[in-house]
């Protein structure tokens, strides 16, 4: 007899037989990968096919990037091989979601090669992640870089030494102090951090260049919000801004930027900063994948209730950034989960839980985290935390930070590098080597997204209820 999780398939010559479901877990971030993880733990292999669509063969520790473009962590120690074992039986589909069509139960990829797969599933979790929020702002685009992926990072690292290298070089003044000028846009986490780190970088690089004026370096960062991160209280904030200030780092506050061009930025103030380096950290937005479905958001990110499940749709959960998950350990109406790592992590396994229910025909269960608190790393001995609402400064609040990064990387490999590279950056500094990334190729926010990619809700449509064959094959 039939199971309710089972389903049924035309075999040519066979006719229809007995299959198991089909589970699609879209994004490789901190929710997905906890709910491919969790699956694989509580599912018996014969209970479902579950199937991961990502454009990357790893997971990145998003919240350690600063310190990848600062280069006191390589890139590889953030970056965990979603095939580090062979026990794992998710099959890795390698490409991005570009549209989802719930009428029809079918995901359309774009492959790494630019071919369409239509994949089909029973349950689908949607876990996309963000995007880098812009405006239109003239030029940001095409001159700002992002701190969003692995890649930017790394580029950014090889930007910022470059300028100190061009800037050693020129004869012209000018030139020399526009490319030892510095603009970081966002006083959130990302921001702040991001400006604090490469600062950190630049000041240490200065004996390895005895020609620079150290008083030519300046680093700014900008907000348009009255106060740098909000979320740690102002006490904590405050702190955080006398620590940038102390070290050089001009921070404005209820100030963006206006219009930015190749050699310079406007900001609305009315200051134009001669600089070549635009670092765009204002916030982000859930994935564009959301926009194909046509589904009721809140803010960009889809509506869902309590248990993390799509209301009309059955078999679609959402978590991470890219869904409004009620906060219900908050008493305020309306609260949602932050799109932070902890909730990602945490609600990848309780969605997990979840889908194994819904299979096994078993109630589901809400979720519910009390927030344990921010951390935000400042480089050296700097940073401030806030564990348990606890407000931590200097040492306490950095072995704080790096304590609970640490703790967070899911394996002990990457656990062993961050270690590892945090021991010998405070032992032997940064060697400043430039690696060549792209360095004949510009690239700035617009070519590392790839946000033109995505299909509108009647593409979608139309490819799933086209001739394609269901179960997954190229267009």
């Amino acid at each position: 007899m039939r199971t309710a999780s089972s389903r049924t398939a035309w075999s040519s010559g066979k006719g229809y037989t007995v299959t198991r479901p089909r589970i699609l877990v879209v994004g490789a971030g901190f929710a997905g990968v906890g709910c491919v993880r969790r699956l694989e733990r509580k599912l018996s292999p014969d209970e479902a096919d579950v199937t991961l669509v990502s454009p990357t063969s790893y997971q990145l520790y998003l919240p350690l990037l600063p310190q990848v473009a600062s280069g006191v962590l390589t890139p590889q120690s953030i970056a965990v091989s979603l095939r580090r074992s062979k026990k794992y039986r998710t099959r890795i589909l390698p490409g991005g979601a570009i549209g989802v069509d719930l009428k029809s139960k079918v995901c359309v990829v774009r492959s790494l090669t630019d071919k369409l797969v239509n994949e089909s599933y029973d349950y689908i979790v949607l876990a996309p992640g963000s995007v880098t929020r812009t405006f239109d702002i003239p030029g940001l685009t095409e001159h700002a870089f992002g701190m969003k992926t692995l890649a930017e990072a790394a580029y950014v690292r090889d930007h910022v030494i470059a300028q100190l290298d061009l800037a050693d070089a020129s004869d012209d003044p000018a030139e020399r102090a526009a490319r030892l000028q510095f603009v970081v846009v966002g006083g959130g986490y990302a921001g702040t951090e991001t400006a604090a780190c490469l600062q950190k970088l630049t000041h240490a690089a200065l004996h390895r260049y005895p020609n620079l004026d150290p008083k030519l370096i300046k680093w700014h960062l900008i907000d348009i919000a009255p106060k740098l991160m909000p979320e740690l209280g102002d006490k904590l904030g405050r702190s955080a801004q006398e620590v940038l200030r102390r070290r050089g780092i001009d921070v404005s506050l209820g100030v963006s930027i206006e219009k930015a061009g190749r050699e310079e930025v406007t900001f609305t103030d009315g200051r134009v900063v001669p600089t070549h380096t635009l670092i765009w950290t204002a916030g982000v937005v859930a994935s564009p994948l959301i926009a194909t479905m046509g589904a009721e958001t809140v803010r960009g990110r889809l509506a869902v209730d309590a248990e993390m499940t799509l209301p009309g749709h059955d078999g679609v959960f959402a978590l991470g950034d890219a869904a409004a998950v009620p906060d219900r350990a908050k008493d305020e109406a309306g609260a949602v989960c932050p799109p932070t790592a902890q909730h990602a992590m945490r609600q990848g396994t309780a969605v997990a839980d979840n889908v194994i229910a819904a299979l096994r025909g078993r109630p589901l269960r809400p979720y519910v985290h009390k927030d344990l608190g921010l951390v935000v790393d400042l480089g050296g001995k700097d940073a401030v935390s806030k564990p348990l609402g606890i407000e931590l400064r200097g040492l306490p609040a950095q072995a704080v930070a790096r304590g609970y990064h640490w703790s967070a990387l899911r394996t002990n490999v990457a656990k062993t590098r961050v270690a590892t590279n945090w021991l010998l950056n405070a032992l032997a500094g940064d060697d400043f080597v430039r690696t060549g990334f792209q360095s004949r190729t510009p690239a700035r926010l617009k070519d590392f997204e790839y946000t033109n990619t995505y299909l509108t809700p009647e593409q979608v449509r139309a490819r799933a209820e086209g001739p394609e064959n269901p179960g997954g094959s190229p267009a």
